[in-house]
């Protein structure tokens, strides 16, 4: 049995889903955002159920944003499920949070960002004020059954988050999908810093719309998403938004009829937004890029300064 439980944030996004899953555990999906206001919410919920904080007995969530872990330390008998990836962020882990700026600090470099927007770095942190405080007690990876839960598997969806997890019952055609697919918006792909330091930046974009196109192979009936209402069309609306992407993507190509950076691009495609939002759309912009890249449209060549420059072939 799986009951929503919405709760408010201080984000542009609005509401995130919470949900209540039974079975031989009682497992809690996404743990809402540090605030008053959302603990509230989450604690008469729960009350209306007949549950405290104290009887939920694990917590899975399905990635490191603040609006979905925030509340993790209030349930102290519960065992905390997620992504390896998730464990940097609710351990605050030093050498990751200083691996994590200095990848900002680069990549705003590569993309042709100037000199005064690199106070941005500290602000890509997303709200670590609002995310919670302890650590990931069982790492979970594709494939793995969730415990308590016989038919729940864990599927790796990366694209939105590098350490984005949804639960995926087969038999029952039910996703519980975190921002993989919402019901109303397409989720940004963010481009954040790899898991392994070794590894090169993450495609985002790439990894999010294979993260789609893996649904589409699988008999998804109802998509329960973190955001929104509940989605009964998940192979027409994932059509629908692979080919809106693909627009967007061509109109970025129309753009490139001589050498442009990416900071250069994000001009262009956001001009009222582009200073107030610069991680997002910086990150909607190498999106696209990397799509028109992979798609062999365009050229990526590297400038002595180390800065990155586009062309159309």
């Amino acid at each position: 049995m799986i009951t929503k439980i919405i709760t408010p944030t201080p984000f542009a996004v609005g509401d995130v889903n919470c949900f209540l899953l039974k079975g031989d555990t009682l497992t809690l999906v996404d743990a809402a955002t540090k605030t008053p206001e959302a603990r509230e919410v989450l604690q008469m919920k729960l009350k209306e159920m007949g549950y405290t904080f104290n009887d939920i007995e694990q917590v899975f969530v399905t990635h490191h944003h603040p609006d979905h872990c925030g509340l993790v330390e209030m349930f102290d008998r519960a065992e905390i499920l997620g992504h390896p990836y998730l464990n940097y962020w609710l351990t605050r882990d030093t050498e990751f949070l200083d691996r994590h700026d200095r990848f900002y600090e680069q990549s705003l470099i590569e993309e042709g960002v100037p000199e005064q927007y690199l106070k941005w770095v500290k602000r890509f942190r997303r709200s670590v004020d609002l995310m919670g405080g302890r650590p990931v007690d069982r790492m979970m990876n594709e494939g793995d059954d969730l415990p308590g839960h016989p038919g729940w598997k864990i599927q790796e969806s990366l694209g939105h988050a590098q350490s984005h997890l949804s639960l995926f019952n087969e038999h029952e055609g039910i996703l519980i999908g975190g921002d993989l697919l919402l019901e109303k918006v397409s989720s940004n792909p963010l481009i954040e810093p790899p898991f392994k330091k070794e590894q090169g930046r993450p495609k985002s974009l790439l990894q999010y719309n294979a993260s789609l196109e893996r649904l589409l192979d699988l008999p998804v009936s109802l998509v329960y998403g973190g955001h929104g209402g509940e989605i009964t069309n998940a192979h027409e609306l994932i059509t629908e938004r692979l080919a809106k992407q693909r627009d967007r993507a061509m109109k970025v190509l129309a753009m490139l009829d001589e050498s442009k950076t990416v900071f250069d691009v994000t001009k262009r495609l956001f001009p009222a937004v582009y200073e107030k939002e610069l991680g997002l759309t910086l990150s909607e912009t190498i999106g696209q890029l990397d799509y028109l890249v992979a798609a062999e449209l365009i050229s990526e060549t590297v400038d002595s300064a180390g800065v990155h420059h586009y062309v159309r072939i």
